[in-house]
């Protein structure tokens, strides 16, 4: 599902080549392998009617600099759903589900980074109380893109 969506939000604005280099790297069944074991993730899947509709990935353990007043904040470093669920809720509920997850997990900030060109994304987490202190760089095959970065305390 992860590399399924990823193409089919970004396929359109990126060449093939650096498609299938990013697909190649970031979500070959080996690496999917290590990631599901890691403790420092936790990845959820959305499901509508027992159909996965979307799913996120959760990274705790690495704060960036721009984040030095939060004591504990957790990563949101994937969250996409399935084009055919665009529009229907499945990312409030995760969004919702992620938010109380990391609270009763005692995190006080969660952040992420999100493509400065996916202003429909930037726009939903805005609306999660979601806002922009910085950027990196993020590579997408040979393409050096710019993630916008976006954090949100909880309290």
């Amino acid at each position: 599902m992860g590399a399924s969506t990823f193409f089919d939000t970004f396929a359109k604005d990126n060449t093939p080549e650096d498609m299938a280099q990013h697909l190649a790297e970031t979500f070959s069944p080996e690496l999917q392998a290590r990631e599901l074991l890691d403790p420092g993730l936790l990845h959820l899947v959305a499901e509508v009617d027992g159909a996965s509709a979307g799913f996120a990935r959760l990274h705790w353990g690495h704060r960036p600099a721009f984040l030095q007043e939060a004591t504990q904040a957790i990563e949101i470093q994937r969250f996409y759903a399935r084009q055919s669920f665009l529009g229907a809720g499945v990312g409030a509920a995760l969004m919702a589900f992620i938010l109380d997850l990391a609270k009763a997990r005692g995190f006080d900030c969660v952040w992420l980074g999100v493509w400065e060109h996916n202003h429909r994304a930037q726009a939903f987490y805005r609306k999660w109380g979601f806002v922009e202190c910085g950027e990196h760089p993020f590579v997408l095959g040979k393409d050096v893109q710019r993630d916008v970065l976006m954090a949100r305390p909880l309290s």
